[in-house]
């Protein structure tokens, strides 16, 4: 009779089973495709970089990626609302970010605002996760209009393991899952902070931009 299948219900995989060959590469590594995704202010970038140190302190082969666009607290480091901070590598297009990845050595990959990159995020991720290795991307899964965002969609679709993370609606303080613009500036790519945004529910939402 074959076991039941193991559940993890946080959406992580730390350990694939990795082995040393005599020629010091790694057999038997598994891929996969993590997702962290949900609203500003729901711990997105946290996760991220907690599943990083896991790894790292698991002296797993870790390389850590952003969006060039988003310099918000620091140019080459992915760094929380709350402060958290992780040295990353900062990159202006899905094939630069490849270009970093030796698929040889690397055992994880993360990859933080991943809806800020190119439909091209997709085949990145796909192909190094078919190479053996763990690619994890967090990113908000709705823009300021409620609507999907850039790649995330299609990379939940591809996923292995997707986790959404909530915020509490800064109006009724029931579970947020979108992120309400305040100021009025049109367009999906704009990059913003507290003063800009804030987590609300499904009932207090108001598509497009408000003021406050």
């Amino acid at each position: 009779m074959r076991a039941p299948m193991t559940i993890r219900g946080h959406g992580e995989h730390l350990s694939f089973g990795v082995r040393p060959s005599g020629d010091g590469s790694l057999e038997g590594r598994r891929g996969c495709i993590e997702v962290v995704c949900g609203s500003m202010f729901s711990g997105k970038t946290e996760e991220l970089i907690r599943r990083i140190k896991r790894a790292r302190l698991a002296r797993q082969r870790v390389l850590l990626f952003k969006p060039r666009i988003d310099n918000r607290y620091d140019d080459v480091k992915v760094v929380s609302h709350e402060g958290l901070k992780a040295e990353a590598t900062a990159v202006a297009s899905s094939a630069e970010l490849l270009s970093f990845v030796d698929v040889a050595t690397a055992q994880v990959v993360g990859i933080d605002e991943s809806q800020f990159f190119d439909d091209g995020i997709l085949d990145v991720a796909e192909s190094l996760a078919n190479a053996g290795i763990r690619v994890i991307l967090a990113g908000l899964d709705q823009d300021y209009r409620g609507r999907p965002f850039g790649p995330m969609p299609a990379l939940m679709s591809i996923a292995e393991y997707v986790t959404k993370l909530h915020a509490v609606c800064n109006r009724c303080g029931a579970e947020a899952c979108r992120s309400q613009r305040l100021i009025g500036t049109e367009g999906q790519l704009f990059v913003g902070g507290a003063a800009d945004y804030e987590p609300r529910c499904r009932r207090c939402f108001v598509p497009g931009v408000v003021d406050g």
